[in-house]
């Protein structure tokens, strides 16, 4: 209505078929036109506007100022009150929002000044250029690096992480490949091979290492993804770097120190090799990776670059407070950067020595162990003086811990093998070390025909230190003697511990003369006198010397007979030092033959026992008798139970041999007594080894039980050796067979060490005088006291005492008119076998009578 009296219609036809839409308000600000693209815009009908204030079609943050706004406009006097395309927001009636482009013109019909809005949609650009700008808003607020390319292969865009990354401005980078900028040490192949793939629409995706403007190295990962038109033509290549150095440098050192270390390289490979990862990252300056050593002294394991002098100087530095370089400074700060040697004074007079190497600057970090000790120190020399990189930050974060885990590993494995080959109580070389060194120095003196010795030590009266003070104290002299047997050894010379007391000794280069010096130097050295718990103790040895190439060609040849040389030596009083002869072997091999022999004459029941009778002295009537082991040998003819007891003792026979004589023991008493011969006890020796088994109480009772026996039936005879036994089941056992009923004799009362504190102690039914006692007894007044003695002994304990050994009819007067009770010796008859006692007894008219022991 309004329209058609200030409009004409052929102007209001025109506008209605306007394609934009048209707005004509008037000076009141009232709609009076609205076509019908308007209609489309704003969603409003025509109805629903015409004659409306205009404020009806714009945005509310507008509303309360569009008057004045308008009003300042037309006063202006400017027919274009807005320009053309002025992009304004669009309040649609659903509530949605377009974009239009809008113009505002003054138009004069009939004198009345009207204003005419043409608004062009645009919304679908808008949000398009809004979308761009939200891009670009992101990708240049993003961490990472973005360049985009054209279907050249050249760059068209890159965005602010770009330059933050790799420092170049977008002047540097526009139309240039991006390879010739981060990869310019790619090869045209390399090249090729990416864009081939880019071509084929595979993206790419890969962790290289890259420079930046200035030089650096980083690592990135990158993203290259190829962008093709709706004809599959290959537009732009979008390349996204994200910086993961530090991440990267973590995982590369990882893999190839903990690598390394999984296939136990040594320390100095996998230091030599986490240097070289490292100069690939960073290769303008010099690393060097240093332990402490056990004289707190800096060693070198490995430096990428370091010229051998300066290693060398490396080498010779001492860690502590009195020492001022940057490797040492280390000790005191969790990193120490010095960007000018020359005038920097934490360097003191030190930098004299750098300066000739052409390093400006230095920074050293500590490498700490396991506990915060100081362990190793990773240094950084550089040509420059420029102040650590956060690049350099980064490589000693992921470095140090890694090189304190292969440190710290190389010495659990050094202890390890200590402990594997070098005796844990005087650090000498073990029994495993020695015959490896030997025979590698064997090896060299074959080669050069040097002269070589073989010592076996033994330490003479050993076990009486230990009895007397105790095992500390005999640990105590242990390391005493192996640190004089150290001080002895020279160039290629070795000792070692064997075990318990034993030593070797291998002497290189001495001459017959010379090393009958040396040994008597040595065994005087080891005789010096040592203070153990305010005693002084006087250490001796016996020593056996083996020769090469006389006495063996190899070194377990030469230590066994050495072994033999040094019994001899024993054998010949202690103290001294003895050669390996051939008798000597002869000897052992008979030894070693006579072991094997006694082995089988024990499973095969090929010894015998011999009876010895024991007398009443006071009635003449049969006591018992003691049961003593004979061996007649096919070849060796008779052995004497001195000769092969004690071998059975070494050779751990004792227990076999010990069971053979207990069992036809019982079992000849059972012969007796069914054959009603009055023998009222069988007396069996025991060795103290024997004492070592719990079971060995359970076999006596065994053996009784079989056999049909009392326990009263049987006598063991001990030695005092067995009662000052350190064995913690002696006593126990001892006491186990007293509480069954079956006695015990000490054999050889007197020539012992023990005490009478033991006598009390332990249940001992009966005594037995040693026979040096009765030798002397018609010509020695000492001896008639001391066999005086030993019965007061035994009679102030209520014990049986025997006197063996017993002569001459002039000794058994004197111990009869002692006071003793019971005799055996030679004077009442020699050992016999069980057919020659029976006869004995009748021929002594020991009539068999009904005896009680009958089973």
């Amino acid at each position: 209505m309004a329209a058609k009296k200030l409009l004409s219609d052929i102007f209001v036809e025109t506008l209605e078929q306007a394609m934009d839409s048209v707005v004509v308000i008037d000076l009141n600000n009232e709609i009076i036109f609205y076509n019908h693209a308007a209609e489309i815009l704003w969603g409003y009908k025509k109805e629903d506007v015409i004659g409306k204030n205009v404020k009806i079609l714009i945005p509310n943050h507008i509303k309360p100022n569009h008057d004045q706004y308008v009003n300042a406009n037309r006063m202006s006097g400017i027919n274009k009150v807005v320009g053309t395309n002025r992009d304004v927001e669009i309040p649609c009636k659903n509530g949605s929002t377009k974009w239009g482009s809008m113009s505002i013109s003054k138009v004069v019909i009939d004198g009345n000044n009207l204003y005419t809005a043409f608004i062009k949609d645009v919304t679908a650009i808008v949000i398009e250029r809004k979308r761009i700008e939200m891009l670009s808003l992101v990708t240049d607020n993003t961490d990472n690096a973005i360049l985009i390319s054209d279907d050249s292969w050249n760059v068209i865009y890159k965005n602010k992480g770009f330059t933050n990354i790799f420092g170049y401005k977008s002047k540097e980078v526009l139309g240039r490949n991006p390879t010739s900028i981060v990869a310019p040490h790619y090869t045209n192949r390399q090249i090729n091979k990416i864009r081939n793939t880019l071509r084929n629409g595979v993206a790419i995706k890969i962790d290289e290492l890259l420079h930046t403007k200035n030089g650096q190295k980083l690592w990135c990962s990158v993203v290259i993804n190829p962008v093709f038109n709706e004809k599959g033509s290959l537009t732009n290549i979008v390349s996204i770097f994200s910086d993961i150095t530090k991440t990267k440098i973590h995982e590369v050192l990882q893999s190839k120190i903990l690598g390394s270390i999984a296939r136990d390289e040594p320390l100095e490979v996998i230091m030599e090799s986490a240097c070289h990862e490292v100069s690939q990252i960073i290769d303008n300056i010099t690393l060097a990776v240093l332990q402490v050593d056990d004289n707190n002294c800096l060693q070198l394991l490995s430096s990428s670059k370091l010229t051998s002098k300066y290693k060398k100087l490396l080498n010779s530095i001492r860690i502590g407070k009195t020492v001022s370089s940057s490797p040492t400074a280390a000790y005191h700060r969790p990193y120490e950067s010095v960007t000018d040697i020359k005038n920097d004074p934490l360097l003191n007079d030190f930098h004299e020595q750098i300066l000739p190497f052409g390093y400006k600057g230095c920074w050293s970090f500590p490498i700490k162990g396991s506990h915060g000790e100081l362990i190793g120190v990773i240094a950084f020399y550089k040509k420059d003086d420029q102040p650590p990189s956060l690049l350099n930050h980064q490589l000693i974060s992921a470095l140090a811990p890694l090189c304190s885990l292969a440190i710290e590993r190389d010495r659990q494995q050094k202890n390890i093998r200590h402990l594997a080959y070098y005796d844990s109580l005087t650090q000498l070389p073990n029994r495993s070390m020695l015959h490896a060194e030997a025979e590698q120095i064997l090896r060299e003196v074959n080669q050069s025909k040097k002269n070589l010795a073989v010592l076996f030590i033994d330490l003479d009266h050993f076990k009486k230190v230990n009895d007397s003070f105790g095992h500390p104290a005999g640990d105590k002299l242990l390391v005493e003697v192996a640190t004089r047997l150290k001080q002895k050894c020279i160039n290629m010379d070795i000792c070692g511990r064997l075990s318990g007391d034993e030593f070797l000794f291998v002497i290189v280069g001495k001459k017959v003369n010379e090393l009958n010096n040396f040994i008597e130097d040595l065994r005087l050295s080891i005789s010096q006198p040592l203070d153990i718990d305010g005693s002084k103790v006087t250490p001796s040895a016996s020593i056996g010397v083996s020769i090469f190439p006389e006495d063996g060609h190899d070194i377990g040849t030469l230590i066994h007979r050495a072994d033999m040389a040094m019994y001899q030596a024993k054998i010949a009083g202690k103290g001294r030092f003895s050669f390996f002869s051939h008798e000597l072997d002869k000897l052992a091999l008979e030894r070693q033959e006579l072991e094997m022999e006694l082995e089988k004459a024990i499973s095969n029941n090929e010894l015998e026992l011999h009876y010895q009778p024991q007398i009443q002295m006071k009635t003449g009537k049969l006591n018992g008798v003691e049961a003593l082991a004979r061996w007649n040998h096919p070849k060796f003819g008779p052995v004497s139970p001195s000769k092969f007891i004690p071998l059975a003792e070494e050779c751990g026979l004792i227990g076999n041999l010990s069971r053979w004589v207990l069992s036809a023991a019982c079992q000849q008493m059972s012969i007796w007594r069914s054959k009603e011969i009055a023998i009222p006890t069988v007396s069996v020796n025991l060795s103290p080894l024997n004492f070592h088994s719990f079971d060995l109480c359970n076999l006596i009772m065994s053996e009784l039980a079989n056999h049909h026996l009392k326990a009263s039936d049987l006598m063991i005879e001990i030695t005092e050796s067995t009662l000052m036994d350190t064995n913690p089941g002696t006593i126990k056992v001892l006491h186990d067979i007293h509480s069954k009923g079956v006695g015990f004799s000490i054999d050889d009362f007197g020539t012992g060490y023990s005490s009478l504190s033991y006598l009390r102690k332990i249940p001992i039914r009966e005594l037995k005088l040693d026979r040096s006692f009765v030798v002397e007894l018609e010509m020695d007044d000492a001896s008639q006291a001391l066999s005086r003695a030993v019965l007061q002994i035994g009679q102030s304990l209520k014990l049986d005492v025997v006197a063996e050994g017993i002569e001459t009819k002039e000794q058994f007067d004197i111990l009869k008119k002692q006071g003793y009770q019971v005799a055996q010796g030679f004077l009442f008859s020699k050992p016999l076998n069980a057919t020659e006692i029976e006869i004995w007894l009748k021929n002594t008219k020991e009539h068999t009578i009904k005896s009680s022991y009958s089973s």
